[in-house]
């Protein structure tokens, strides 16, 4: 049992620590945030760059908790923030921030962008080179992953490991974190989902061992596994086994007329003694020796970097997409050095708020379930009403006709 003081001294400790969290970005979205944020001009031309709809969305846990939400649809979507540069290095660094899809996206982007060194924002785009890449991609029903990309001498490495995202139409949380030591975790919703090493997990540097290229299988190296058991023979007259038999119990038709028909032969039936072409057992060959491999030597061109993890010149957050169907919202971004605030961060937002908003996504959905009946209710009543129309323009005409014929009778006589 921790004692009151024990509890204490270790509550000062969460709270220096948090105290001494160095946060070098973050954004809530409130009242002035258009003037920490550049509308980049890509795709402006084409008609086709999309706009920044600042709302608390469709359903939430509180009205007063604003993003800023992709829209109309069909469009190319790009925005940056800049903040004082900085250097990862010997720190920790944390990508944190909220996404909500309340277009139940059935492809597009919910990921952000981490840029160094100058970028001219009003010209940032999809070609603009980036240092970190990370959050949930959708898309059919294969892709359903959260990316995490990192870039390293020009070129964008993928993790190797498959973390799947949230697809829902709710808000979650996404935090990526590397470490000094060269690892990561990914957490959702303040959950870890993937750890392991920025080492294994990318190929950021050329593999530390590679196959011998000189090497070559010893010509002595038997590797087949199994061989034909050579005391297993094939029994004297197997090959003279008729795949097929006459029918003993066929009978020749009374109406069967050997001149006019010919001979009369018994049909054939599957032979069951037949037992398909002769195959000879196999036995475990006692000289296998196994798959040959190359042996594992060092690689001449690895060449390991203690500053793998550290990114030196990181500028600007930013979004670049590209949406079919608008309606993603983006809240509460995070660059800071401090796993524990990005956690408490997340807890007085998204934790905060979670339960209203599902309740109130609850309420949407019923609501419009409800809409969708009346109006499909209408739609059958409309199509009821129209066949009965028809049914009584059917009596109408058919006592016309009649009418008709009466009268033509009439003339007759």
């Amino acid at each position: 049992m921790v004692s009151r003081a024990g509890g204490i001294l270790l509550l000062l400790l969460c709270v220096l620590s948090l105290a001494s969290a160095k946060v070098f970005f973050e954004e809530k979205f409130e009242d002035g945030w258009e003037n920490r944020w550049v509308k980049s001009d890509w795709k402006k031309d084409e008609n086709m760059a999309g706009e920044w709809n600042h709302t608390s969305g469709k359903w939430t846990g509180d009205a007063n908790d604003k993003g800023i939400q992709t829209y109309p649809d069909y469009r190319f979507f790009a925005i940056s923030a800049q903040f004082p540069e900085f250097s990862n290095k010997d720190k920790t660094l944390v990508f944190q921030f909220s996404v909500k899809h309340e277009q139940k996206l059935d492809c597009g982007g919910g990921y952000m962008k981490l840029l160094s060194g100058d970028v001219d924002q009003k010209k940032f785009g999809g070609e603009t080179p980036y240092s970190i890449m990370f959050g949930p991609d959708i898309c059919g029903y294969s892709t359903k992953k959260v990316h995490a990309i990192l870039t390293r001498d020009g070129k964008n490495h993928l993790i190797k490991k498959d973390v799947p995202c949230e697809t829902d139409q709710l808000t979650h949380v996404y935090t990526f974190i590397i470490r000094p030591d060269s690892t990561y975790s990914i957490l959702i919703d303040n959950e870890e989902k993937k750890t392991g090493s920025l080492y294994s997990d990318w190929d950021l540097l050329p593999p530390k061992t590679i196959k011998d290229p000189d090497a070559k299988k010893p010509e002595d190296w038997d590797d087949v596994e199994y061989i034909p058991d050579p005391e297993d023979t094939k029994p004297e007259g197997y090959d003279d086994i008729p795949k097929e038999i006459p029918d003993a119990d066929a009978k020749k038709p009374d109406d069967w007329d050997d001149e006019e028909d010919g001979e009369w032969t018994a049909p054939t039936i599957p032979n069951p003694e037949y037992k398909g072409p002769w195959k000879q057992k196999k036995i475990k060959n006692p000289n296998y020796k196994g798959k040959w491999k190359a042996p594992m030597i060092d690689n001449p061109d690895f060449k390991d970097d203690p500053e793998l993890y550290v990114f030196p010149n990181l500028k600007y957050v930013a979004i670049e997409l590209w949406q079919v169907k608008s309606g993603t919202l983006f809240d509460n971004v995070l660059v800071c050095d401090d796993p524990e605030y990005a956690k408490k961060l997340a807890e007085e937002t998204w934790g905060k708020h979670k339960d209203a908003e599902k309740a109130a996504f609850d309420e949407a959905e019923k609501k419009k379930e409800a809409e969708d009946d009346a109006e499909k209710s209408d739609i059958d009543d409309s199509d009821d009403e129209k066949e009965a129309a028809d049914d009584h323009e059917d009596v109408d005409d058919a006592s016309n006709t009649d009418d008709e014929d009466d009268a033509s009778k009439h003339d007759e006589l």
